[in-house]
């Protein structure tokens, strides 16, 4: 996977927690596809500023506590999002900006690719943008909020280089809408 164009620079700190080794046979160049993401998605937002970020490459069985601990449904899915912005936490001058978690489990995202005829690579940017822009405040709970999310997607993916994710239908991470 090659990028598209020149995604230029933004001021972030990724931490990156590998919670489940396999995701390294995944996902070739794990951490350069993160951080294009994520920059990628920073720059296709329209953000500026100085941002920390973390992202952790989990696995079923940790996702499925989260998302039934944090969002009552006792199920695994393939990305959850934790927005620190919403909080209105204050942020002391000089420092980055914290954004969030973003958390992917391993075998749900490995499906979902094999299922989508997609690569894991290009199934895991897509969650990873997806992922961010939740951050960033994004939602698809109503449909105008999901036009608007999965317009911006497309956009940051087609400048990654990857294909429209919802070319036929939202067949990505939208999986609870």
């Amino acid at each position: 996977m090659t990028p598209a164009r020149d995604i230029g620079s933004t001021d972030v700190t990724i931490h990156l927690d590998l919670q489940d080794p396999r995701w390294n046979d995944l996902v070739p160049e794990l951490a350069g596809c993160v951080d294009r993401s994520i920059r990628a998605t920073l720059e296709g937002s329209g953000e500026t500023g100085t941002f920390e970020v973390s992202v952790v490459l989990a696995d079923d069985r940790i996702i499925q506590a989260l998302n039934r601990d944090y969002r009552g449904q006792d199920k695994a899915t393939n990305v959850l999002s934790f927005a620190v912005r919403d909080t209105g936490m204050p942020v002391p001058p000089d420092m980055p900006e914290p954004l969030g978690d973003i958390i992917l489990a391993f075998e749900t995202t490995a499906r979902e690719a094999e299922e989508q005829n997609k690569t894991t690579e290009d199934h895991f940017c897509h969650l990873l943008v997806h992922g961010m822009l939740h951050l960033l405040g994004y939602d698809h709970i109503q449909d105008d909020e999901a036009e608007e999310m999965e317009s911006l997607e497309t956009e940051i993916l087609t400048g990654l280089g990857l294909q429209d994710p919802w070319r036929d239908g939202p067949t990505g991470p939208v999986d609870e809408r």
